[in-house]
């Protein structure tokens, strides 16, 4: 389970963050890269599409200049997430982008395309795709992706429903590649568990939601400090697809958390014509793991968390594991 050169070494924590819709802006991912984890963004943010090439200028430049100004410490790499379903008229100008800007690490959603991959590889970059389950996992290593996120039951937005256990367990019995998890991390321990279950490196978004770079409403940060995994919905009615949101924020639009219909909600009739409430906007994503989120702070101020988090479960680990002996 050996990470590509792009990573290996790079990294002060094992920890990419997750590309964040709506959320996640060039200020959340230098920020990210400098603290020492992935940063990453979806290429759909930077609207309209000319922002894109705006923002990877901003990013390549300040993170370069950190970099020279901090030889023993340099930043991250950093992502951009690029969903490649049929329906994005944005992908080829967006893929030439990254191609342009020689982009990382690039991750694919929604579909695995070997043009897409090809792209990627042809300046040395690489390319990690998100999948739900074991099959989608197998197509895309066939089809050319590098590395796999395994998007475990718990994770925000678009989750899957399998066990992280289970999921990880049946990836690692064939690919022995890049492997991220994605479900319920929002802690140092729960990073090295990601390890110890085979995972190479932990896919954390909803806790950096609730930081002061990212592009979320003070409400919404706020919602996720107050809120638990109780507070957490598994719904397909808001876009469609089953994703996490937060109970609160649908209490806030009007509906019932507790009784939601099943469908797409955009096409529906909703309360005798009154607005609906938007997706992302309105309705919040979030993940399980956001009981570990107790203040709002920096990006860096997460990571050093999770960093010491981190540091003090190897100790214990170290320290407390029974041994067989011990227990006859």
């Amino acid at each position: 389970m050996a990470l590509p050169d792009i990573l290996k070494n790079k990294l002060r924590l094992p920890v990419v963050g997750s590309p964040l819709f709506i959320i996640s802006n060039p200020e959340l991912v230098i920020a990210q890269c400098k603290a020492g984890v992935v940063g990453s963004f979806p290429a759909l943010n930077a609207r309209p599409k000319e922002k894109l090439e705006e923002w990877l200028i901003q990013i390549t430049e300040e993170l370069a200049a950190y970099d020279a100004a901090n030889p023993d410490k340099p930043s991250a790499p950093f992502a951009v997430n690029q969903i490649v379903h049929r329906s994005n008229d944005r992908l080829q100008h967006d893929v030439e982008l990254c191609v342009k800007y020689k982009v990382p690490i690039v991750i694919t959603s929604l579909g695995a395309r070997p043009e897409v991959f090809d792209a990627v590889h042809s300046y040395g970059g690489i390319v990690l795709h998100d999948i739900i389950n074991n099959t989608h996992a197998r197509k895309a290593i066939e089809k050319g992706a590098d590395g796999l996120i395994a998007v475990a039951a718990g994770a925000g937005g678009h989750a899957g429903t399998t066990s992280p256990f289970a999921l990880i367990q049946e990836i690692r019995e064939w690919f022995d590649g890049p492997l991220l998890l994605s479900g319920s991390i929002a802690s140092g321990q729960a990073v090295l568990a990601s390890q110890v279950m085979g995972a190479d490196l932990a896919y954390i978004g909803s806790a950096f939601i609730a930081t002061e770079e990212a592009n979320a409403q003070q409400a919404y940060k706020q919602m996720i400090v107050d809120s638990g995994a109780e507070d957490i919905v598994y719904s397909n009615l808001f876009t469609g697809v089953h994703g996490n949101y937060l109970k609160p924020s649908i209490e806030n639009a009007g509906m019932d958390p507790n009784n939601l219909a099943e469908g797409n909600l955009k096409t529906m009739d909703f309360n005798s014509g009154a607005d609906k409430p938007k997706s992302w906007k309105e309705i919040w994503g979030c993940g399980q793991g956001i009981g570990a989120v107790k203040s709002i702070g920096t990006a860096g101020d997460l990571v050093a968390r999770l960093s010491d988090e981190y540091a003090a479960a190897q100790r214990a680990v170290a320290g407390n594991v029974p041994s067989l002996e011990a227990a006859e």
